[in-house]
């Protein structure tokens, strides 16, 4: 029996699949579920809940293939957040997110790893940062939020400290993210602890009931801490095989 490219291809894909991440995406899609009938859930806020999972998890992994998954969970995120009053939520998914799907494809796949141990086109270069970069974003990123935080105050925003907190940090991450930097993940969990806090505050005071989302960012902070771990170990076995070329 012949066995096509393709078939190979997702053979290939699915075997570079750890146990943790399989569990990951297990227990995290069994808990969004129930709580979906369980609390009368909305469907768009299930379709954004899960779309997000996977991305993350894809790109924990260094997969190019989290930019279509992400491309789904920006545009249903941003539409959620603006009907609770969360506009800096809604512009950086709407504004921001979702047309930055199309430039990370674009920058990745000029980032590939091509070799027989990976899948063609998905495995990306990964880098890390210096001291002194390190400053530099800091700085920005304390100006960024004071400045975004006056703005959505001006404009009668909700919860606009954090809204601001979490809205600079993502912006970073993600520059961070497009760049392959593996020190992305330490402001990304940053970004989802601020992120459930925001959402379970904002639910309390509205009485919505999209706790799916606080499940999706609960995900997104394991993943975090996971993908942190698992970009350092790329990028080390990155220089390694660099080394003994």
């Amino acid at each position: 029996m012949t066995i096509t490219a393709a078939e190979s291809k997702s053979q290939r894909f699915l075997k570079d699949w750890s146990l943790f991440e399989k569990s990951w995406l297990v227990i995290f899609t069994a808990i969004n579920i129930y709580l979906f009938f369980a609390w009368d859930d909305t469907l768009l806020g299930l379709i954004s809940s899960l779309s997000g999972m996977l991305c993350v998890l894809l790109v924990a992994k260094g997969k190019i293939s989290n930019y279509y998954f992400g491309i789904i969970q920006t545009s249903t995120y941003a539409y959620i957040s603006f009907t609770y009053g969360l506009y800096g939520e809604a512009m950086l998914n709407g504004l921001f997110y979702f047309p930055i799907q199309f430039i990370g494809l674009y920058l990745w796949h000029r980032n590939t790893i091509k070799n027989k141990n990976s899948v063609q086109g998905e495995d990306i270069i990964v880098k890390t940062m210096n001291p002194s970069s390190w400053l530099y974003t800091a700085i920005a990123i304390i100006i960024g939020t004071i400045l975004y935080a006056i703005l959505l105050e001006a404009i009668g925003g909700r919860s606009v400290g954090l809204d601001s907190a979490t809205n600079v940090l993502s912006v970073t991450a993600q520059i961070l993210m497009l760049k392959r930097f593996a020190e992305q993940w330490l402001v990304w969990i940053l970004v989802n602890i601020l992120s459930i806090v925001l959402w379970v505050v904002t639910l309390d005071a509205t009485g919505g009931n999209d706790y799916t989302l606080v499940v999706m960012w609960t995900a997104f902070l394991v993943n975090s801490i996971y993908g942190y771990y698992n970009w350092r170990k790329m990028a080390k076995n990155q220089v390694l095989k660099e080394e003994t070329v």
